[in-house]
């Protein structure tokens, strides 16, 4: 058979493909550059992220509201002088650090901050961000964007629905409703402010202007879906506003515009406030509440993500019962080599190829780079292993099947779900 594959080419078949197919990543906390400085990157952002200041400050002797009031460069030396040089930078978030700075054409084993610090001061974001999509070989991403955000909404209205703003299409906007879903009784003086008539119950007409507060925003920001990050105790049904709203507000316009919820769950918020942002843990969700949301709204669509290892294989059972459904990616403290090579098997396994098997998460523009390049090593390495069984059963494998496996697993089952192109 023409482009057969055996096991002899096997590995670098795969690991050819994998690499060179480019990724939708469907969940990121970046922006389109013309947003601005909300758009992190550089070295001293990346240094900085939450995950490596919760490291750090496990072996610091110091007061955490002092660490908060150090400059960013000064907070990004402590760091890189605890984490890099005082110990071996071998946890994921720290090798992503050197991942990246290599991919650049930086000298990694000169361990010199103030260089790489050189190299970023002299780069422009317009031609970094091309330089990063090109590097990790991506597609577009998908943002998070909040419309209680001040700084956010503004850039929305004033900028993007007048048209001022020459939007980057590589940059796909998701409705964000923490706020609205999680925080009632902050949303709705808002949304009174806003010019929305609605209040602190939940009667009819203050569903009504709900739904046009979403209607609204879903026609400027044109989102691919709408999502949010709920505690790992989120139940459903019950008779809280976070329970109405979802069942009286999102899921019917979910339906009307085909647009899916996302409900991204297992939260647990500020378990260490003097964290700040690092602060955060997580719990064991009761998955019978997506089992609700699915089988109770068969025309809606879901993605989901959830934060505990432990929930796993429950959502990739409930996923196998329902096709509204489609779990996606290793969300947050999942998104580890070991744990994503898990996740990836137990996903090939019990879904073959009607999954999404990882997004970055990224909240600085340069952790694309590592966190698709480590991805793509454990993928590959999962991958050869489920080819490599089918070849021992007599099947036959060309490269342009392996190639339509990979592009629906890196992202293309997403359009496919939504039943549009990019």
């Amino acid at each position: 058979m023409a482009g057969a594959v055996n096991r002899e080419n096997l590995d670098r078949i795969v690991g050819e493909i994998v690499q060179n197919t480019p990724v939708t990543d469907i969940h990121t906390h970046l922006y389109d550059p013309a947003f601005g400085d909300i758009l992190l990157w550089g070295v001293d952002e990346l240094i900085t992220y939450h995950y490596l200041i919760a490291e750090t400050m496990r072996w610091v002797d110091l007061p955490y509201e002092e660490y908060w009031r150090l400059s960013k460069v000064e907070q990004a030396n402590l760091v890189w002088q605890t984490l890099f040089l005082d110990n071996s930078p071998y946890s994921e978030a720290c090798r992503g650090v050197l991942t990246t700075l290599k991919a650049l054409g930086l000298d990694v084993a000169s361990r010199d901050l103030k260089a790489y610090r050189k190299y970023f001061g002299i780069r422009q974001v317009a031609e970094y961000v091309d330089q990063v999509f090109q590097i990790a070989n991506l597609e577009c991403v998908v943002m998070t964007n909040d419309p209680f955000d001040p700084v956010e909404r503004r850039i929305w209205l004033d900028e993007v629905r007048t048209g001022k703003m020459e939007r980057d299409q590589r940059f796909q906007a998701a409705l964000r409703l923490d706020v609205l879903l999680n925080n009632w009784d902050t949303a709705w003086p808002q949304l009174k402010e806003w010019g929305f008539s609605v209040t602190a119950k939940l009667n009819e007409d203050t569903i009504q202007e709900v739904q046009r507060f979403l209607r609204e925003w879903l026609e400027i920001m044109e989102p691919v879906y709408m999502a949010v990050s709920l505690p790992y105790d989120f139940q459903l049904p019950e008779t809280s506003a976070r329970a109405t709203l979802i069942e009286k507000c999102i899921i019917p316009i979910s339906r009307e515009t085909g647009i899916p919820f996302a409900p991204m769950v297992g939260v647990r918020r500020r378990i260490n406030p003097d964290l700040k942002d690092a602060g955060d843990g997580v719990g064991k969700m009761d998955i019978a509440s997506i089992e609700y949301l699915c089988a109770s709204f068969p025309e809606n669509k879901f993605l989901v993500t959830l934060l505990s290892r432990e929930n796993q294989h429950e959502l990739a059972v409930l996923a196998r019962k329902f096709r509204n459904l489609l779990p996606f990616g290793c969300w947050w403290f999942l998104n580890n080599p070991s744990l994503i090579e898990e996740i990836t098997r137990m996903r090939l396994e019990l879904l073959g190829t009607s999954t999404i098997l990882q997004h970055s998460d990224a909240r600085v523009l340069d952790q694309l780079i590592y966190k698709w390049d480590h991805s793509r090593q454990v993928i590959t390495g999962t991958l050869v292993e489920k080819y490599a069984d089918l070849l021992a059963t007599g099947w036959i494998l060309t490269e342009d099947e392996i190639k339509r496996d990979v592009e629906k697993l890196m992202g293309g089952n997403l359009w496919t779900f939504l039943e549009r192109s990019i």
